[in-house]
């Protein structure tokens, strides 16, 4: 979305959701943005606070890192619209309908994001988008 600027991508998100609640018009990710938000009620202060952009979330601390966490759903957002890899907008709707919630299908499926992006990483290689919709197949079983 911003590439590695994370402050930028950060004050996106309060934008998006400052203009959400004001009712301003909002583009196409904006709203993908403020709809997300508005799911995470708990991390609206955090939006709220510029000191927050600037904070560091570590696994010492044991807090979820609402920016990593939001910005997963984004990323899942703009896969169902894509459906890149092709077959995970089917493989989600599988999982929403085991879920019974969509939302709650989508903290699932980033269980599978998360893996699969936490092994690119730390091979330095590009997503295995393979071993990701086999993870989601197994969420959708």
């Amino acid at each position: 979305m911003f590439g590695q600027d994370r402050e930028q991508l950060r004050r996106f998100f309060a934008t998006s959701w400052r203009k959400r609640q004001s009712g301003e018009p909002l583009q196409g990710l904006e709203q993908l943005v403020s709809q997300i938000v508005e799911q995470h009620p708990e991390y609206h202060a955090q939006l709220a606070d510029d000191e927050q952009l600037q904070r560091d979330f570590t696994p010492e601390t044991g807090e979820t890192n609402p920016w990593l966490h939001m910005g997963m759903h984004v990323s899942l957002g703009e896969q169902l619209g894509a459906d890149r890899p092709a077959g995970v907008r089917e493989l989600y709707r599988q999982i929403a309908a085991r879920h019974g919630d969509a939302h709650a299908a989508e903290h699932a499926m980033m269980e599978c994001l998360g893996l699969v992006l936490w092994e690119a990483q730390r091979a330095g290689r590009t997503p295995d988008e393979a071993a990701y919709l086999e993870c989601l197949k197994r969420l959708a079983e």
